[in-house]
């Protein structure tokens, strides 16, 4: 997995990368096939933004949140994508595959 982090209007420290690394790194384990993953932190002036691309083998999943401090925002933003990569696994899963030891032939 390949992450990049960059800032808008605010300089991403070693704490901040390290941060946004460790919270992304446990989405990762929730699915194997995350392959990039781009995250920018923006502050404009009371608001802090984090917003985070995550591409998928298959597919891209984006979130993000906006807070007056920006380790809240972070948080907020990798809860969306922790929930958003779920579902996304969820649905690449066939349900219906298991109804087809139920049908019984006369």
């Amino acid at each position: 997995m390949q992450l990049n982090v960059s800032g808008h209007h605010v300089e991403v420290t070693d704490s901040l990368r390290d941060y946004v690394e460790s919270k992304v790194r446990k989405t990762a384990r929730h699915f194997d096939l995350v392959s990039d993953v781009h995250c920018i932190l923006t502050v404009e002036k009371l608001r802090h933004k984090a917003e985070a691309t995550v591409r998928l083998n298959g597919g891209t999943i984006y979130a993000d949140h906006t807070e007056e401090d920006m380790y809240a925002a972070i948080d907020g933003m990798v809860d969306k994508i922790e929930r958003r990569v779920r579902k996304y696994k969820e649905k690449l899963v066939d349900h219906h595959a298991k109804d087809k030891d139920k049908i019984k032939y006369a």
